[in-house]
């Protein structure tokens, strides 16, 4: 089996609208996986001109490497290959699967324009850099045609002449030619396939021998690699720019770059003046809540108002360390494009979160405040309602007949005049408070208007518990009792079979039992049992109010994890520009050409008659699959719900059924509560200018 060869070509290279040059240095990697395949990704090209101004120490520094020549065919005759049959008269070959070679110390005898084997010969420093990379065993000759003519703006596509591989001269047969559009920040990259769990199936079927080798071989085209390097394509370029000794000056106008500098730095000043002050205001409080945290009204109130707290904490936490995420770390050069995406998407997932937070609370916040009247007149009937309309009229009902089911008259009023009296309580006790409803609507819509509308929802999760604790206790009472009762009858009815429960072993055992057991137990499992529906209204009442209170609770809890959790860049650069956000690559064939001779063209005549293999050119454009939107914010939005699992609704059902507490939490995520920052003042104005100028500068720079 021959050796095959891929060449991956930038486009910008085949372009309508650029020149290609009749002699041009490439600059890539070369990318061997196995003994049968090679991979050559071209980055960039340079004329012998351009390279002659490098700055010496290029190629030790540098992390890609010069990859050979590419000469353009300009004549028709094939001059190049004429030469190279007029040569072929007094040189030997060897032929050995499909690749012919050549010894290294043969080739570097020559005329004085080519090498023995066809390379040109070049000037100077490219020289140099030629016979040290054939020395250390890669260098490659392409011979690039620009009257040919494809779809997508494709002039000329190259053809591989020759590889200096490891001392040898290798003439490849089969020749990929994948073009592709290099790689560019805020613009597209590529990414190997996309690979989701739902795509992995699971069996318990045994799988074949052949399989598993399959599975346990390495891929012969390393096309992960190779993805990597064209991603570090456009960096290569800049790199090979930056060592250019000749640079012209990137500003044209030194009078708007001024202006724009002073106004950055104005810019900078003020934002890092109001975060300063902002900074001292959390830092005063934070110093006065660690000095009351030992108290009981500071536990109590942090038991109370949980959510709130949790969320004011994340909120703080998150505007004190903006300027950290802001800023652009440089310890670590974007080589690649896909690194760069990933480090610009993270850098402002922060701030973006938090900005939109701040849109909805001030809108949700100044709607209260200019309506504060009717949202007060609407809470005020709407609690009215509720408790003389559902709960009073509900707790009458169920002392009577409800839906004529005959209920223990004497159990039933005892039930019931313990819930009017609370709930008579409660509402005697939230009547006194009511004044204190207006200040409550202008304290939340203030929350939103400065924290985000995540603080308020949160709030409004604590005021409803608070609100509604009668509830929340009547339930607990008759739960407790309603459990008990189920408890009892169950220890009865295994007392009735003979049967006892063994904790140690969770398991059912025989038992004697006596007489006097029997007879007791007789007579405590009838009234029990007649009981018990009594017990069973006021329990399935009490229940299906106290769930629709925390249904309403967890609804919000939901919407505060989702403002976290929505990453609203990637959405809004996937509506801009969607292939920032690739999945996975594919081919698209642009033409397929077949040779009838395989034979390099200073092959010997007589091994031409020994073989007539034909050879093939294949040229294709590389794509990229898109993500959807789903694939996009799902990987995000799984850790909303990672605490809701199927074991915990069966639980959450075997509770109610059973009369045992049920959560009132949904557990769904929030972001990861970072530590409280203490620094100095002036260090940290000092951080926010830095980042806002570094920020500013870089968004100059580029528009510049």
């Amino acid at each position: 089996m021959g050796k095959k060869c891929r060449i991956w070509w930038p486009t910008q290279l085949s372009s309508s609208k650029s020149t290609f040059p009749s002699s041009a240095v490439l600059f890539g990697w070369f990318i061997s996986s196995s003994s049968a395949s090679l991979d050559v990704v071209v980055a960039f090209a340079s004329d012998e001109v351009s390279l002659s101004q490098l700055q010496p120490g290029l190629q030790d520094r540098s992390m890609f490497s010069i990859l050979g020549h590419c000469a353009a065919n300009l004549s028709s005759n094939r001059q190049l290959q004429r030469v190279r049959l007029e040569e072929d008269e007094q040189t030997k070959h060897s032929v050995h699967d499909n690749m012919y070679h050549k010894e290294t110390g043969n080739i570097l005898r020559g005329n004085n324009s080519r090498w023995s084997c066809g390379c040109h010969k070049l000037d100077g420093i490219s020289e140099r850099f030629k016979r040290t990379s054939i020395e250390n065993g890669t260098w490659i000759q392409l011979l690039f045609d620009s009257h040919q003519s494809f779809d997508r703006n494709i002039c000329g596509i190259p053809k591989l002449h020759h590889i200096h591989w490891h001392g040898n001269v290798v003439f490849l047969r089969d020749v990929h030619v994948v073009v592709y559009e290099t790689p560019a920040f805020g613009s597209h990259h590529f990414s190997p396939i996309f690979r989701s769990s739902s795509q992995e199936l699971k069996t318990t079927i045994k799988k074949p021998k052949w399989v598993t080798e399959l599975q346990q071989n390495a891929l012969q085209n390393d096309l992960d690699t190779v993805i990597l390097m064209i991603n570090c394509a456009a960096a290569a370029k800049m790199f090979f720019d930056r060592h250019l000794v000749h640079k012209t000056s990137s500003f044209q106008y030194p009078k708007l770059c001024m202006l724009v500098s002073s106004t950055c730095q104005l810019v900078a000043m003020c934002v890092a003046s109001f975060s300063t002050l902002f900074f001292i205001i959390l830092q005063l409080l934070f110093t006065f809540i660690s000095y009351a945290s030992q108290s009981w009204i500071y536990f109590t109130l942090e038991k109370v108002f949980g959510h709130t707290w949790k969320n004011m904490r994340v909120r703080c936490c998150q505007i004190l360390y903006w300027p950290v995420f802001l800023q652009h770390n440089g310890f670590r050069s974007p080589s690649s494009v896909e690194y760069a995406e990933k480090v610009a998407v993270h850098r402002h997932s922060l701030w973006s979160s938090v900005a939109v937070d701040v849109l909805l609370g001030n809108l949700i916040g100044l709607t209260l405040l200019f309506h504060k009247e009717c949202v007060c007149s609407w809470v005020t009937n709407l609690s009215s309602n509720f408790t003389n309309n559902l709960l009073r009229s509900g707790c009458v009902w169920l002392m009577g007949a409800p839906a004529g089911f005959k209920l223990n008259v004497e159990l039933a009023g005892l039930l019931g005049m313990i819930s009017l009296n609370a709930i008579q309580i409660w509402s005697t006790l939230w009547f006194f408070v009511g004044f204190l409803l207006e200040y409550y609507i202008k304290g939340l819509a203030t929350l939103g208007i400065i924290f985000g509308a995540t603080v308020p929802a949160a709030l409004i999760i604590d005021t409803i518990a608070l609100a509604t604790l009668h509830i929340s206790t009547l339930h607990w009472f008759i739960s407790l009792l309603y459990s008990h009762q189920i408890h009892a009858l169950a220890a009865l009815w295994r007392l009735f079979r003979g049967r006892k429960w063994n904790p140690l072993r969770q398991r059912l055992d025989s038992y004697d039992y006596t007489v006097a057991q029997h007879v007791v137990g007789s007579l405590l499992f009838t009234p029990l049992l007649l009981l018990l529906p009594t017990t069973l209204v006021f329990y399935i009442f009490l229940t299906i109010m106290n769930t629709t209170i925390i249904f309403i609770c967890m609804l919000i809890e939901i919407a505060i994890s989702v403002i976290h959790a929505t990453p609203y860049v990637k959405i809004i650069l996937w509506l801009v520009r969607p292939k920032r956000f690739p999945s996975g690559v594919w081919f698209e064939i642009i033409s397929c050409q077949n040779s009838g001779n395989g034979l390099a063209p200073e092959t010997s005549y007589h091994m031409k008659e020994k073989s007539e293999t034909p050879s093939s050119v294949l040229v294709s454009y590389l794509h990229s699959n898109l993500l959807k939107i789903g694939q996009l914010v799902l990987p995000d939005y799984r850790t909303v719900f990672c605490g809701v699992s199927g074991s915990y609704i069966a639980s959450l059902a075997y509770g109610v059924l059973s009369g045992r507490r049920t959560p009132s939490s949904l557990r769904t995520g929030l972001p990861p509560q970072l530590p409280w920052m203490t620094i100095p003042y002036k260090l940290y104005w000092s951080i926010c200018h830095d980042s806002v100028l570094s920020w500013m500068d870089c968004n100059c720079d580029a528009v510049l």
